[in-house]
């Protein structure tokens, strides 16, 4: 599952790329972590949202606990209710550069990077939806995971072709649905030395 990504490319760029006006002075840090705000966009709008559907858990002795984000969305889970109306009404592509999955042993786990060739940035599947808590929140779209981090994690992000993003954002259920598979093209890996503990609390 991704709970960190990167989103290091300007407004411009991704105006130019994703078609879609950014807004002027959108706030979004080029490190994307859980509960912090991203942005995403549809059709020729982009928007900044808090990443991660909020959950508010209970306690053992009935206490609500401080609200969780849910960043990801398993695509095996998309028609269970706390998914379904979001993915059949409010699909949305999130601008990526890099996500980091952690690698190694536990409490020394380090961050390895995964992109596209070429550098510019994807569209990673997401959904979205209003929040008493948060305002608007959006949440990653996961599959199985391709051969090449198939060690690392067993899940990862549904990247999008730039053909198929029309029919991720209006097509029918059943249409957006098939474009949750596998990604099967060759991905840059960047294993790096950065520890993966110590990320920042929302």
């Amino acid at each position: 599952m991704c709970n960190l990504y990167r989103m290091r490319h300007n407004s411009a760029e991704i105006a130019r790329l994703f078609r879609a006006e950014v807004p002027s002075g959108a706030n979004y840090a080029d490190e994307v972590y859980p509960g912090y705000p991203g942005l995403v966009t549809a059709h020729d709008q982009a928007r900044v949202m808090h990443w991660g559907f909020p959950v508010v858990l209970t306690g053992r002795q009935g206490q609500k606990l401080k609200p969780k984000p849910v960043t990801n969305a398993r695509d095996d889970k998309l028609h269970t209710p706390f998914w379904r109306a979001s993915f059949e009404k409010r699909r949305c592509l999130i601008p990526v550069s890099q996500w980091a999955e952690p690698e190694g042993e536990a409490r020394r786990m380090t961050r390895t990077w995964y992109s596209l060739p070429g550098g510019e940035p994807f569209a990673v599947a997401g959904l979205w939806r209003p929040t008493d808590l948060w305002g608007k929140c959006y949440t990653m779209v996961m599959v199985p995971s391709c051969e090449q981090m198939a060690e690392v994690h067993d899940r990862m992000p549904v990247i999008l072709r730039p053909q198929d993003w029309d029919k991720w954002l209006d097509g029918a259920p059943h249409e957006a649905f098939e474009l949750c598979r596998t990604w099967r093209d060759p991905l840059l890996v960047d294993e790096t030395d950065e520890p993966w503990a110590g990320r920042a609390a929302p």
